[in-house]
């Protein structure tokens, strides 16, 4: 943002981290699945585009994903209510499982809820609240997200739709491996990628097509490092769109001290949303979704949820946090970003990996218009916990920053002209009919919701689109 360049380390505030593992950030994920709302998908019609701005609708709409949607709710398995989902969202039939359980904080925050008039539903989440496809109930235990499931009730692409695709002995997993380039023969012809082992040998894979689901960092940096003497500028990337408009979320948080114990120590956490503040909120561009928080281990309290003027160690930062460890409530929840061509991937001219490929380069921030969202958020939080009965409510909405962490998104957007996109609305990249993009990438723009719902529903359609009419 400042002009500057500097290096920043995967430890270090900025690095817009994600989990690279098999199966990815569903590994230790929060597991919310929310489906994007019918306007998440014509942004552009709805509010205009702010100056500025790369505001754009996306090509296909919501009843193009809502099948796909279903079948990830009942594939993977996803608790909710379908009832009080079916009031916002429009869908043929419920959900598999039954909500999470309501916490002390729920109790509270619907209460709250109730006396402002406001609606809130369970959140839907891939967490099994019963035993589920051969695995077992959630055991509410204080370790959800930022950590793999204990027994395996969080469901994650590792132990849903990998060990699926192993079992049919049509797909090799190779573990520990670095895509390194996807090469291009003479005539423009995508035929296959290198990869690095963990040994240090170098493998070429040659398929029949190509799909990247790296993340949105990631696989625009695989295009851009896979450039030619034909496509200087990287694959797909005629137009300089790829690693342009990244996104991730703005979270607003408000903090509310209780007039007594909310903490119950059952997890996930969990349980209460609105989505009333998604869309219509009058001189904003979008909203965002608003919801009670997952269980805080003492060091998370500690690192984010104490009141400014309070010492960060000594005597009375211990007090504080021994009084009032269960009677601190947060209210967070992501907020529509409204994108900028200048927020962008593109690869360091200086700065290589182990594998000596150039590094990912960040630069640029999110629209102001983002800010004034997040503002308008912050200050429902903050409405919402002092109705519940806060005694004080603390914290600040965000500045201006480029946010792309594990929500990231919008790299390789998808759209019908290829001089504003970089995929079709099928995600395959414009000008290499047999090259495709599956992630959070291609969203044009990434909801007021956690994404991953939609990022799945978008593989399914995507992939049977692939198997069905081929390359």
């Amino acid at each position: 943002r400042d002009g500057r360049e500097h290096v920043v380390r995967p430890h270090e505030p900025g690095y817009q981290n994600n989990a690279a593992a098999v199966g990815g950030g569903t590994t230790i994920y929060g597991a919310q699945a929310w489906r994007f709302l019918p306007d998440d998908f014509r942004m552009a019609t709805v509010y205009g585009t702010p100056a500025g701005s790369s505001l754009a609708d996306w090509p296909i709409e919501y009843a193009d994903l809502a099948p796909y949607y279903e079948r990830v709710e009942w594939e993977m398995g996803v608790a909710g209510d379908g009832d009080l989902s079916a009031k916002h969202w429009p869908r043929e039939r419920g959900f598999p499982m039954p909500p999470l359980p309501v916490t002390r904080r729920g109790v509270a925050l619907r209460s709250g809820a109730a006396a402002l008039g406001w609606d809130v539903l369970p959140i839907p989440a891939l967490i099994n609240t019963v035993p589920y496809n051969d695995r077992p109930a959630c055991t509410q235990c204080q370790f959800c997200v930022g950590f793999t499931c204990q027994v395996d009730a969080k469901s994650g692409t590792q132990n849903t739709f990998l060990p699926r695709a192993i079992a049919t002995h049509r797909c090799t997993l190779v573990p520990h491996a670095m895509v390194t380039r996807i090469e291009v023969d003479g005539r423009g012809h995508v035929n296959g990628v290198t990869y690095a082992t963990d040994s240090g040998e170098t493998i070429r894979a040659r398929g029949r097509a190509v799909v990247l689901a790296a993340g949105a960092i990631e696989s625009a940096r695989l295009l851009l490092n896979s450039a030619t003497a034909r496509y200087p500028q990287g694959l797909g990337n005629r137009h300089d769109q790829v690693g342009r408009h990244l996104q991730g979320h703005y979270y607003p948080a408000a903090v509310g001290l209780m007039p007594e114990a909310v903490y119950d120590g059952q997890g996930p956490g969990i349980a209460t949303a609105t989505v009333k503040f998604n869309h219509g909120n009058t001189g904003i561009v979008g909203g965002g979704m608003l919801a009670d928080e997952f269980i805080d281990l003492p060091i998370v309290f500690w690192s984010r949820n104490l009141p400014p003027e309070l010492p960060r160690w000594g005597e009375a930062n211990k007090r504080f946090m021994r009084d009032n460890f269960t009677r601190i409530m947060r209210l967070t929840g992501p907020v529509q970003e409204i994108p900028s061509p200048d927020a962008r991937v593109t690869v360091d001219p200086a700065v290589r990996d182990r594998w000596g490929q150039p590094v990912a380069r960040l630069s640029g921030t999110t629209h102001p218009e983002t800010v004034r969202t997040a503002a308008f958020m912050f200050e429902r939080a903050r409405e919402w916990l002092r109705a519940s009965g806060a005694e004080r409510v603390w914290g600040q909405p965000p500045g201006l920053y480029l946010s792309g962490g594990q929500h990231q998104a919008g790299t390789c957007r998808m759209g019908d002209d290829p001089r504003t996109s970089v995929t079709d609305r099928w995600g395959r990249v414009h000008g290499h009919k047999n090259l495709f993009v599956m992630d959070g990438s291609v969203h044009v723009t990434n909801g007021g919701f956690n994404p991953v719902l939609t990022i799945l529903a978008l593989a399914y359609r995507s992939a049977e689109h692939l198997a069905r009419t081929g390359v």
